[in-house]
């Protein structure tokens, strides 16, 4: 199995390796990097540097919604590609360039918690369990059918950054379990339910102000 895989914080280095176990990595696609510290300095993200460490062709677009990038994903003929928080939209043309399309390792038991950041608003709704949903990506907002779900409590005082941990190595069990079955068509591709959808935005600052009242 060809495959490219899109990530960039810590969370998607456990997928990334059980991904270079089962199948010819081709490509690692990550976010440029970014300054970061009090220097500033130029720092490159986690699957960056763990790409690097297994020998792996990082490529990292300044933008994914332009026709050479779509081009240049085509010409690897890749079988799929496996993307966890890659953290940008990706165009039609991206997600129809590789034989089986795009698929995505989503950190909610969908169709609950479409969005950017599914892990703390899990955790703000008090919801007692999650779980990673791998799906077939569409062109809507984590909207495209789910191939396998596995869940996992969630713990009474257990934080976002905690619980974030926990997911990366359950994403990385589902790569080892479903990723060869959903690109040998295998698994049945399950419609979600859009009656049932609630969503996860980005978090902004505004929700970490403190009502002291």
């Amino acid at each position: 199995m060809r495959a490219v895989f899109f990530g960039t914080p810590d969370i998607a280095v456990p997928a990334l390796r059980a991904l270079n176990e089962i199948s010819s990595i081709v490509a690692v696609v990550c976010q440029p990097d970014r300054p970061a510290g009090r220097g500033l300095e130029l720092r490159a993200p986690p699957v960056k540097r763990a790409a690097l460490e297994l020998g792996l062709q990082v490529h990292q677009p300044a933008k994914v919604k332009t026709p050479e990038f779509a081009a240049w994903l085509r010409e690897l003929e890749a079988d799929v590609a496996l993307v966890l928080a890659y953290g940008r939209i990706l165009p039609q043309g991206v997600l129809d360039a590789p034989r089986r399309g795009c698929m995505n390792l989503h950190a909610s038991i969908l169709p609950k918690y479409r969005g950017a950041a599914p892990i703390n608003w899990a955790i703000v709704r008090g919801e007692t369990e999650t779980g990673v949903c791998l799906m077939q990506m569409d062109a809507g907002m984590d909207t495209g059918p789910v191939l396998s779900c596995h869940r996992i409590p969630i713990g009474a005082e257990e934080t976002a950054g905690e619980l974030a941990d926990r997911i990366g190595l359950l994403a990385a069990e589902v790569v080892r379990a479903d990723m060869a079955g959903a690109v040998d068509e295998l698994l049945t591709p399950e419609p979600q339910d859009p009656s049932r959808a609630t969503t996860a935005p980005m978090l902004s600052k505004d929700h970490g102000l403190v009502p002291w009242e």
